[in-house]
Order: C-alpha cells, then sequence, then structure tokens
C-alpha cells in the first residue's frame, strides 16, 4: 500500500470531471420535477445522449456538433415521453421506466461498429500563466468546457428558478397545476418545455462520458448514472445548490476509490466500488434532515388535464 502516490490536487482536479455527467442530468430533472413531472427515463435518455453525440462527434471529427447530436437525441427521447405523459395521459412512472428500456436498446444497436473507436479530442480550458498556477491552476483552469457549461447551467437554474417571473410559473405549476391553469397559465406547454430541457441535459450527460470521461463508446457506458441523477434529486430536496454538492460528492469519491484501488489499499475491490453509492446516500440523507417533509412539488407525478 502506498498512499504518498495520491496526489491531492489532481484528486480534486478529477472529482469535478468525474461529477460533470451526474450534473448534467441531475439538474435538468430538477426543473422536469420542480413542473411537476416524474421522468424516471433520465437513464436512457443520457445513453441515448451518448451515442448520439459520439456518432455525430466521430463523423464530423467537431465535439461542438457531438454536444448538440447529443443535446437533439436526448430532447427527442424526451419528446417521446412528453406526448405520452401530457397528451395521451399515461402513467408517468410505467412511461419513465419504458423510456429508459429503449434508450439502452437503441444505444445499444446504434453503437454497433463504433465500439472501441476514440472519440475526437475536447476543447481545455488554457488561459497563459493562470492554468499553470500551482494548486488553483490544475484545479480551477485546466478543464474542458462542458465543466465550466455544468456549474453555469446549476447557477443558472437557480437563478432562473428563484428570481424570474418564469421559474415562480413553472414552480406554481409543480406545486398546484389546477391552480395554475386557472390563472390561465399554459400547463402543459410549461411541463413539455421542462421535459425537453430535461431531456436535453440528460444528452449532455451522456456525451459527455462517451466525448470526455471514457473518451470512447462501448455498450452500456452511462452504467446506472442516470438513477444516480434522479437520488440526488430527492436527497437534494429539490435545490441546485445541494444537487452541486451531491455531485461533486458523487465524484469525489468515485475518484478516491479508484485511487485507492490503484494504491493497494488492502480493501476488497467489489467494497470500494460500491463506496459512491453508499457514502453520496448517507451524506445527502443527512444533509435533507430536518427539511420539510413537503419539499417535494405538491403535483409530482400528478397527470394534468384541462377538463377535470
Amino acid at each position: 500500500m502506498d498512499l504518498s502516490a495520491i496526489n491531492p490536487v489532481l484528486l480534486i482536479a478529477s472529482l469535478m470531471v468525474a461529477s460533470t455527467p451526474i450534473l448534467l442530468a441531475a439538474i435538468g430533472e430538477l426543473v422536469v420535477e420542480k413542473a411537476g413531472v416524474l421522468n424516471l427515463g433520465v437513464e436512457g435518455m443520457m445513453i441515448t445522449g451518448a451515442i448520439c453525440g459520439f456518432i455525430a462527434a466521430h463523423h464530423s471529427q467537431s465535439v461542438t456538433l457531438g454536444y448538440i447530436g447529443a443535446a437533439a437525441g436526448g430532447a427527442a427521447l424526451a419528446l417521446v415521453f412528453a406526448l405520452l405523459t401530457q397528451f395521451l395521459l399515461s402513467n408517468q412512472v410505467a412511461t419513465g421506466l419504458a423510456l429508459t428500456l429503449f434508450g439502452l436498446g437503441f444505444a445499444s444497436l446504434a453503437g454497433q461498429g463504433y465500439n472501441g473507436i476514440k472519440a475526437p479530442t475536447s476543447y481545455r480550458l488554457d488561459i497563459p500563466v493562470i492554468s499553470d498556477l500551482p494548486v488553483i491552476g490544475p484545479i480551477l483552469f485546466s478543464h474542458d468546457i462542458m465543466v465550466y457549461v455544468s456549474l453555469l447551467l446549476c447557477l443558472g437554474v437557480w437563478i432562473f428558478l428563484n428570481r424570474t417571473r418564469a421559474g415562480l410559473i413553472l414552480r406554481a405549476v409543480g406545486e398546484n397545476h389546477d391552480a395554475a391553469h386557472a390563472l390561465g397559465y399554459k400547463v402543459v406547454l410549461v411541463r413539455c418545455l421542462a421535459i425537453l430541457f430535461g431531456g436535453a441535459c440528460a444528452g449532455l450527460g451522456g456525451a459527455y462520458l462517451s466525448l470526455v470521461r471514457v473518451p470512447q463508446w462501448t455498450d452500456g457506458l452511462t452504467a446506472g448514472a442516470g438513477w444516480i441523477a434522479l437520488a440526488i434529486v430527492v436527497f437534494a430536496s429539490w435545490r441546485p445548490d445541494r444537487l452541486l454538492i451531491g455531485a461533486y460528492l458523487f465524484g469525489g469519491i468515485t475518484v478516491l476509490q479508484i485511487n485507492l484501488q490503484l494504491a493497494r489499499v488492502p480493501v476488497p475491490v467489489s467494497l470500494l466500488a460500491m463506496a459512491p453509492y453508499i457514502v453520496t446516500i448517507l451524506a445527502l440523507v443527512l444533509i435533507s434532515r430536518g427539511r420539510r417533509s413537503s419539499a417535494s412539488p405538491a403535483m409530482i407525478g400528478r397527470p394534468f388535464h384541462a377538463t377535470q
């Protein structure tokens, strides 16, 4: 065992990369649930975004087009969910689960022939002098652009929900869709837009895995990341700030357990591999202690029809 091989600076820098796909998917799902919709298809949308983004980036040799393709792929799958749940009033839980199964199957089919192929090189922030600063440079100024996009997105969602009229309407729809409808707000439209946003964010999270984190296409690439994103939204009490903490906590423990394996710590590999899931859930449960039992949007999972 050699713990001196673990570099704390590189560890913190790596956790930001490991957390980004979870943060992207979770912030999109938070907006969806704030609108009163429960979409359990995050895993399916993530892996659909992963393969769509990888194919687009591979054939165009452009990572930017890859992310655009990933967001479009995730949003397209979310559109199916929106049509089924908001217009045909299908059960949201069953539809979300079906969406995950469909996404996994679609990605496996579309990904045939791309296994093992490397993704194009991603852009990295490289500011002269600043990026070379000790400690601060590697941690804050040496990542690819999507790390900063995810942080800005988290901040933007917080501002949108708490400081804008549109955010207030979205929260009103999630808390009482009948009252929002009586006031003249388009409940179905608001929810459809939220679902599309959530799908696009999940797609970006999946593409980050296939274009940056791995970076190549392999079957089953997301490996349950969508379910972790769903759990973090719940345990973070539907708050963007706690969501950021939860995503970075999961990413940090993930990177730490990999480093511990490389340092040959005498702990079974299977136990280290499950540590991120256990520690994240325990920590977020402690964070959410004392919160109001009604922290979840009141109308979450409940269908709305204007004639009701």
